[in-house]
């Protein structure tokens, strides 16, 4: 039997997941990362990703979430993020319109506050594209 830990997805909106898992991994501003019962404590910022459950059955899921904060503590792993979806719930159409709408400002923005966020819309629209295309195959 493997080592299970609770695992808990929170966005402003909602409980998006709670459970106990096996492993998770998620992209951190340097990389990605994978928990795993009884990890170190830490807290740390999350970029924009697709994150990887690996449930109690040993089933990989996969999910999208925006930026917000991870912390793994000795009785549970929180995520906090602005948005969290699992793939069924994108909307590939309005994905692709917000990265099209991401490059043109990166184009053509002048201050570095509209490129800073051209930058993150971009981040997120493609990896919601990313997640649906991993759900076609």
């Amino acid at each position: 039997m493997p080592n299970l830990f609770t695992f808990e997805v929170y966005t402003p909106y909602r409980l998006f997941y709670s459970d106990s898992v096996e492993a998770v991994t998620v992209t951190l501003q340097d990389g990605e990362i994978g928990i795993y019962a009884n990890h170190d404590f830490f807290t740390a910022p999350v970029i924009p990703c697709v994150l990887n459950i690996r449930d109690k059955q040993g089933q990989w899921k996969a999910a999208f979430t925006t930026e917000g904060i991870l912390e793994v503590t000795h009785h549970k792993t929180v995520l906090l993020v602005d948005a969290a979806e699992w793939p069924e719930e994108i909307d590939a159409p309005r994905a692709e319109a917000a990265k099209r709408q991401a490059e043109e400002t990166l184009e053509f923005g002048m201050l570095k506050f509209e490129i800073d966020n051209a930058k993150l819309a971009l981040q997120r629209a493609q990896t919601r594209l990313k997640l649906c295309e991993l759900k076609k195959t």
